[in-house]
């Protein structure tokens, strides 16, 4: 191969990758234009929608239908939550567990037993639901602490009245014992009250203490059980005795496994709804603390501060003001008994005196002689005759 061959062919080469690296170099510009381009276009379209968004931000004016759309039902009634506007009906059963691990073979048997004839009974859809909650006895220690102070007022009563057939001498030894043993009785119980409600009370600082509830969930909706039109009310008649039926059904059969159970009334629905929106909160701020709060209303105005102290006060003065007086009366009852005894021994002195000098004549009789003590105590009798 010649020189001039070699050349044609090196030069030939040079100008074909020459060319190939420029046509490189152009698609490299073109991609680079056309990712330009989608990153401005994304950039605007994001700041419009920014814009947007904001002037939608803007337009929001929140109320109450839509503080309802954060909720999954619609409202509580007739014993049964109400979802989708009407399209659904829920009613629930609560159940009262047993302890199957302390059961004898025997009783465990009935129970398995019991439970695959509930199953078997079962021709619609239920839903189990378990619920944990901590124990709160709030509301028990306030209604122990009423009762604890029954109780007191009891006892105060009874002391008064021992004392007064005790101070009065009418009544027989017998009758005394008895109302003694009734007084007794009543100091027992109000201090065993008193025990009750300190040791609830300690009870109540533990927040460990946590109680499960097991429901049986049961619903209906209308468009899977009918086919005609019926206005608002009627549809709830018919789902409420639809459901009602069911949970009887349900409950009979529990009752084969020996679970009781009951429906739940609106009242403890809304407390089940409450606990489970408010899992933290319910521990500490029950649904009866929220409702006397009025948590309930959009607007509510609280009493004047003066207006509640003065109300606190006076209950404080009346039950501070009973303590007393029961006390000042026991107490003025012994006084006047002292009186009254002192009274009588005052009256009774002469013949005191008279009795106290047979006795010393009595006594002196060997000394003085036998018809001397018989003649001195004539002596006495004559002068107390006069």
């Amino acid at each position: 191969m010649s020189e001039n061959q070699i050349s044609n062919f090196l030069s030939v080469s040079l100008i074909v990758l020459v060319s190939i690296f420029f046509i490189l170099l152009v698609i490299l510009v073109v991609l680079m234009l056309k990712d330009k381009n989608k990153n401005k276009a994304k950039s605007t379209g994001n700041s419009n929608s920014s814009e947007n968004n904001k002037n939608v931000k803007k337009d929001i004016e929140y109320s109450k239908n839509s503080i309802f759309s954060f909720m999954e039902f619609d409202k509580v009634e007739d014993n049964m939550i109400i979802r989708k506007n009407g399209k659904q009906y829920i009613m629930v059963i609560e159940c009262q567990g047993v302890n199957y691990d302390l059961m004898s073979g025997l009783e465990k048997n009935s129970v398995e037993q019991g439970f695959l004839q509930f199953l078997n009974t079962l021709r619609y859809p239920i839903q189990l639901y378990i619920q944990t909650r901590t124990v709160n006895l709030g509301s028990s220690i306030s209604r122990y602490k009423q009762k604890v102070n029954t109780v007191r007022d009891d006892y105060m009563r009874k002391q008064m009245e021992y004392n007064s057939m005790v101070n009065s001498g009418e009544y027989t030894a017998r009758e005394i014992n008895n109302a003694k043993f009734e007084l007794v009785k009543a100091q027992n119980l109000y201090e065993y009250g008193l025990d009750i409600v300190n040791n609830t009370e300690k009870m109540n600082l533990n927040k460990n203490i946590l109680k499960k509830h097991y429901y049986v969930i049961i619903s209906y909706i209308p468009e899977e059980n009918t086919n005609s039109g019926y206005d608002t009310e009627e549809m709830k008649s018919i789902a409420f005795s639809d459901l009602y039926t069911k949970a009887q059904a349900l409950i009979s059969s529990l009752g084969v496994c020996d679970v009781a159970g009951k429906v739940l009334d609106s009242e403890e629905l809304a407390e089940l709804l409450y606990i489970a929106y408010n899992r933290d909160e319910s521990e500490t701020y029950s649904l009866e603390t929220a409702l006397k709060a009025g948590v309930d209303e959009l607007y509510s105005t609280a009493k004047n501060v003066l207006d509640k102290r003065m109300e606190e006060i006076d209950a404080e003065v009346k039950a501070k003001a009973n303590i007393k007086a029961n006390e000042a009366a026991v107490e003025a009852m012994m006084n006047q008994d002292k009186a009254r005894r002192a009274k009588q021994k005052e009256e009774r002195m002469n013949q005191l005196i008279d009795e106290m000098a047979k006795d010393l004549l009595d006594e002196n009789e060997q000394i003085l002689g036998e018809d001397v003590v018989e003649e001195a105590k004539k002596i006495v009798e004559q002068k107390k005759a006069k």
